[in-house]
């Protein structure tokens, strides 16, 4: 059963929650769904929705990694007047595509600087003649909240306007409820769909790029520079210098540090390679010998999914718990090697590098449940069937 759907998402520092808005997006019109996605995050070029509709909303970000404070594309806050733009244009999209389904991304588990248009949203959704699916889609870990009252109001939102929530994890490795402590009110409206993730490589394929390398990444690169400068310098330290290492700087990260990065490499010597984000990533994570990364929810599956070895250095800037505690939960296993981001150094993350070499393959521990897709396609076919 096909239907509309109306998807929304919003990302303010890091691309993740887009990148996976739009692998589903994507593949619901690849299903036969009618769909929009709007995007209220700054453009992201290159961007791979298939043949879904981009409603691009006035565009936000935050000025730093606790979020406090939005701006616009211009760096001006934003104010009354631009939340009203925003709002405006979101009903109108609402009102002109009629959904069957309305999804929102995070909210109300997250992005609660949003209210001023996601609760006007789902107010009118459920208001409309034939009134959609109201759906939650969310990550498999939540950042905590320091505050009660919060988990209180986003468990009144949900019952008071959503019909179901989609956890996109595997609770066999990380439970819903290790991040969420009200979690058993919400128990009978959540569903479970295992990871999303998309474009990993046949195991068939042959192709040897990035063969025997290290790979060096920080997802969309925001918040990356760090990371990617202190495993250059950890490069002579540790017993993989010798193999040539590939850096990857993401889209967002700032010019100054690529430059200042791709200078010390030339420093370095042979065997460095600087470039931007590839869409060729999961090969070159495949056929590597190591990958130092991040801990974010895209690169953390891709990395479980097909890489051999990895140290991850999780971010944990600002209220941001999310990675630091995927990671956490995955290293006491062995699956990894984890070099917290407030001990990162040259040496830390060199002695990680030689930990990991002398670890067993992630390719030797159970396999993780990324068929977020299929399952959350088939979940979508069997709502609208019912709601027909």
């Amino acid at each position: 059963m096909t239907g509309r759907i109306l998807f929304h998402v919003q990302h303010l520092l890091g691309i993740g929650h887009l990148r996976r808005a739009a692998t589903l997006a994507r593949h619901f019109v690849a299903a036969g769904h009618d769909t929009v996605l709007t995007s209220g995050g700054m453009p992201v070029p290159g961007l791979d929705i298939g043949g879904a509709r981009l409603v691009q909303l006035p565009p936000v970000r935050a000025t730093d990694k606790r979020f406090k404070v939005l701006v616009d594309s211009n760096d001006v806050r934003i104010d009354d007047a631009f939340k009203q733009r925003r709002l405006t244009m979101l009903l109108e999209t609402l009102r002109q595509h009629q959904p069957d389904l309305v999804i929102t991304e995070l909210f109300p588990f997250g992005r609660r600087q949003l209210r001023f248009e996601l609760v006007p949203l789902v107010e009118a959704a459920r208001a409309l003649p034939r009134r959609p699916l109201v759906v939650s889609s969310v990550r498999d870990i939540l950042v905590r909240s320091p505050k009660p009252e919060r988990v209180d109001e986003m468990v009144d939102l949900f019952e008071r306007h959503f019909d179901v929530v989609m956890v996109h994890g595997d609770p066999a490795f990380i439970p819903f409820a290790s991040t969420f402590p009200r979690w058993r009110d919400i128990e009978d409206r959540t569903v479970h769909t295992g990871y999303v993730i998309d474009g990993l490589p046949a195991p068939e394929a042959s192709t040897q790029i990035g063969r025997d390398e290290v790979l060096v990444s920080a997802g969309g690169g925001a918040v990356g520079a760090s990371l990617l400068q202190t495993a250059l310098a950890a490069r002579p330290l540790s017993r993989l210098r010798e193999r040539r290492w590939r850096f990857l700087c993401g889209p967002a990260m700032p010019a100054p540090d690529v430059a200042a990065l791709r200078t010390a490499a030339q420093a370095a010597g042979d065997g460095v390679i600087i470039e931007p984000a590839r869409r060729d990533f999961t090969t070159l994570l495949r056929n590597g010998t190591l990958s130092i990364s991040q801990g974010g929810y895209n690169t953390m599956i891709e990395t479980l999914s097909v890489a051999d070895r990895a140290v991850i250095v999780p971010y944990a800037g600002g209220l941001e718990t999310e990675q630091e505690l995927r990671a956490e939960l995955l290293a006491e296993r062995g699956v990894f090697q984890m070099v917290p981001e407030a001990t990162l150094s040259p040496a830390a993350l060199a002695t990680a590098i030689d930990n990991a070499m002398d670890s067993p393959s992630i390719r030797t521990f159970p396999r993780i449940d990324a068929n977020g897709i299929d399952k959350t396609l088939a979940l979508v076919a069997q709502w609208l069937k019912e709601k027909r």
